[in-house]
């Protein structure tokens, strides 16, 4: 914006300079052309009470020696009946129509022009006095004129620069920092703010103010809403203590037994998340601690897969756990891991019958991570229906929530999910690729593409 601020100046004010000045320097040059001209005929009228006292050329000769021109050979007189005094250039048909019409011409010479001034002198005769203009006389100042308005054409055009630059910078720099607080309010930072007071927001225009204005009530407003959000989430989350009580005093009477541990172990999990949900939503964003990135998968996996044993036990569920050795690095945190692999396993035991079978796979790459879940169940009957947020598939009041956060958790790495049919068990399966390195990640379409190919070439035979 700046530049092309800049360039609109240069261009305009070139346009003006031009329509101003060429007229200027044209009158000025036609005015040395008339002064050069006026100077030759006050010369001609200096001889004029000369010729009309005398037509003696010794005495028109002294006459002419004492005028500017006559001394510097620049004057003649044709007297009647012949004789001439002075330097000649003139042609002998000029003076005989000068002569005959009674009336002055200017005739070209060699070297500028002549001025032929008739004169009446005794016995109504007529003297010719010529005048020799030279060419450095019509041009004389013209180079100058030319110089000095060319001077001042070039100013104008660098005060326009000057003062188009200092104003583009204004904006600019008024555009710039409603651009950086834009980003910076999407990257998380609730508290920027665009200045419409003081220095910074005097020097903006009327427009951008306006619009900084407009930012900052639009700030205020996510805050607002996100404020409202995070009470309705901790309000809601609250209400489930009641039922959570209940359950909590219904499995402590269950007395023993590895079902009863299960079902006392999964309520007592249930309620520490509750508890961190409300104490999340309660607390601000700017007093939010600080959260190490980065977990260990392997360790992340087997933990879940061993949860949801219990249960796949109680259902008879055969399953398989492979790849999970050693410990793998992943850049996300432990729970966000943890509710993607629960979310993927709880799809497998809420949509398929009891007795199905599962497994988990995990393989990692030079640089991402792939867990695979597959099931011996019916599969997917619509993939993409079945991955887009809120969508159940199921038919049994599922809410479509489980594979978004899966998806959501792997894409915020440059990562995805790909749903397919398992190659083992013949049922779905679902490949959540966690990318290990940001700076390998291709666009979004080139990795659903990778990530697709990656996943057939490493299912199970």
């Amino acid at each position: 914006m700046r530049w092309a601020m800049v360039k609109a100046a240069v261009a305009g004010t070139t346009m003006v300079a031009l329509a101003f000045l060429i007229p200027l320097g044209l009158m000025v040059q036609q005015t040395a052309r008339d002064r050069a001209f006026t100077a030759a005929e006050r010369q001609a009228a200096a001889l004029g009470p000369a010729l009309a006292i005398t037509t003696d050329p010794d005495a028109i000769g002294r006459a002419l020696a004492t005028t500017d021109a006559g001394a510097r050979g620049r004057l003649a007189v044709h007297l009647p009946g012949g004789p001439t005094v002075g330097e000649v250039r003139a042609r002998a048909a000029d003076i005989g129509s000068v002569e005959e019409q009674g009336r002055s011409f200017t005739v070209a010479v060699p070297g500028g022009f002549a001025l032929l001034q008739p004169v009446a002198v005794d016995n109504g005769r007529i003297a010719v006095i010529e005048v020799h203009v030279v060419d450095g006389d019509l041009t004389h100042g013209v180079a100058t004129a030319w110089l000095v308005l060319s001077l001042v054409a070039l100013a104008l055009v660098a005060i326009s620069v000057l003062v188009a630059d200092r104003m583009g910078a204004r904006i600019v720099a008024s555009a710039r920092r409603l651009a950086v607080a834009a980003r910076s309010l999407g990257s998380g930072n609730l508290a920027v703010r665009v200045p419409v007071e003081g220095r910074q927001g005097a020097e903006a225009p009327e427009e951008l103010r306006e619009a900084g204005q407009a930012f900052n009530a639009m700030a205020d407003r996510v805050v607002h809403l996100l404020a409202a959000e995070r009470e309705l989430a901790a309000d809601l989350s609250h209400r489930l203590r009641t039922p959570l009580t209940v359950l909590r005093l219904n499995a402590a009477s269950l007395g023993d037994g590895d079902a009863a541990d299960a079902t006392r172990h999964a309520v007592s999990q249930l309620e520490r998340e509750v508890d961190q949900i409300i104490r999340s939503a309660r607390r601000a964003p700017d007093d939010a601690p600080a959260v190490t990135l980065g977990c260990d998968a392997v360790e992340v996996i087997r933990e879940r897969v061993g949860f949801w044993s219990a249960l796949a036990e109680d259902e008879g569920r055969p399953w398989q756990l492979a790849g999970a050795e050693g410990a793998v690095q992943v850049p996300v945190q432990r729970g966000d891991l943890a509710a993607a692999v629960d979310a993927l396993l709880g799809n497998v035991f809420r949509h398929t019958p009891v007795g199905t079978a599962f497994s988990v796979d995990l393989m990692a790459t030079a640089d991402s991570v792939i867990v695979l879940v597959g099931d011996a169940g019916g599969g997917f009957t619509d993939p993409d229906t079945a991955i887009e947020r809120g969508t159940g598939h199921g038919g049994d009041g599922s809410t479509g929530l489980g594979l978004d956060i899966a998806r959501k958790l792997a894409e915020d790495t440059g990562g995805e999910v790909a749903l397919g049919r398992s190659a083992g068990l013949g049922g779905a399966e679902i490949a959540l690729r966690i990318q290990t390195r940001p700076e390998a990640a291709a666009p979004r379409q080139a990795r659903r593409r990778a990530g697709r190919f990656a996943v057939a070439s490493r299912r199970r035979g």
